[in-house]
């Protein structure tokens, strides 16, 4: 087996992480091996201790990390597919719920310091998961893809079922951390408008401007969007009653757009 870890760190110390670049469209997966982007909380095991991008320890109960392997890992914590807020509430808290933590997978893609390719950590991966047999524990399937065709075809399979978007890694990259075209994460970008009903003031840095606009979405729901707006419209928004589009990634529990982004100020008659 690898007998390779990672130095142990001082807690606040954010761990050096590979980080992904976004993927052109039309991007081909040639060279690449996608696999499915998970959401959920990245989080990193040194050998010893389960650690947040932050650096922060990750209060999981005993039983959770006591079955991790020696070798350090990379990966998400994951509930399942539209449950991030869930999962994302459920490790912040102070003392761990175990039957809470019984439904956490540990997601991972990466073999951190380990030598090889991206395409041979990967395979040795699956068997240090294999051996491990922890319960929790789980390789992300890697597969190769024809074309950018068979690309699109895959990333709409995974979204219909709920899923966030794909990754691709290098196959033959070396393991390397920090924002890297070596890794490129497809997501599907949605837009919509929406009617502005109120102007929410700003707060910190936006104090006496705009902070979010209150919108009224196609269903009727209001949601806020604070973030795309320039300086100019912070001071002067579009005004109520007005129609905006917005970008948004993905949609929270409660059915509204995560990451609700202003887009463009419709024009009235356009």
């Amino acid at each position: 087996g690898l007998t390779h870890g990672l130095p142990v760190l001082a807690a606040e110390t954010a761990p050096a992480l590979l980080l992904a670049r976004d993927a052109q469209p039309g991007q081909s997966p040639a060279g690449y091996l996608v696999s499915e982007k998970f959401d959920g909380v990245r989080a990193l095991w040194d050998g010893h201790r389960l650690r947040l991008r932050s650096g922060g320890e990750v209060k999981a109960p005993a039983w959770f990390v006591a079955g991790l392997p020696p070798q350090a890992l990379d990966g998400e914590l994951w509930l399942g597919r539209g449950r991030f807020d869930e999962l994302s509430a459920l490790v912040r808290r102070e003392h761990p719920v175990d039957a809470e933590w019984r439904e956490v997978r540990y997601l991972v893609f990466e073999l951190p310091g380990a030598p090889g390719s991206f395409a041979q950590r990967a395979t040795a991966l699956r068997e240090v998961v294999a051996q491990t047999q922890h319960p929790a524990l789980q390789a992300v399937a890697q597969q190769n893809l024809a074309d950018a065709k068979a690309l699109a075809q895959r990333l709409a399979e995974v979204v219909v079922q709920g899923g966030e978007g794909l990754v691709l890694h290098r196959a033959d990259a070396p393991y390397v951390t920090g924002r890297s075209d070596v890794l490129l994460k497809l997501k599907p970008v949605q837009d919509a408008d929406a009617v502005v009903m109120a102007h929410e003031p700003g707060q910190g840095k936006y104090a006496g401007l705009v902070g979010a606009l209150v919108v009224r979405g196609v269903d009727g729901r209001l949601f806020r969007i604070g973030s795309g707006l320039t300086d100019a419209q912070r001071r002067s928004p579009p005004p109520l009653g007005s129609t905006v589009s917005y970008r948004w990634r993905g949609l929270t529990r409660t059915g509204l757009p995560r990451f609700a982004t202003l887009w463009r100020v419709r024009e009235p008659g356009l």
